[in-house]
């Protein structure tokens, strides 16, 4: 589990990648969003997905 540093990181990279409303994600959501967009993947897209896994 991360720290509360490494979370306020993610979800930084994660406001910079335009997934919005990250503050509402836990921290496996948030990984496996910005490594979809990482992929290509649209950013809301991304999100919509890592929420319903």
């Amino acid at each position: 589990m991360a720290d509360s540093r490494e979370i306020h990181d993610m979800r930084q990279r994660a406001h910079n990648a335009g997934i919005e409303g990250s503050s509402r994600m836990n921290e496996q959501q948030l990984r496996d969003a910005l490594k979809m967009v990482g992929k290509g993947v649209d950013p809301m897209k991304a999100k919509s997905q890592a929420k319903n896994r």
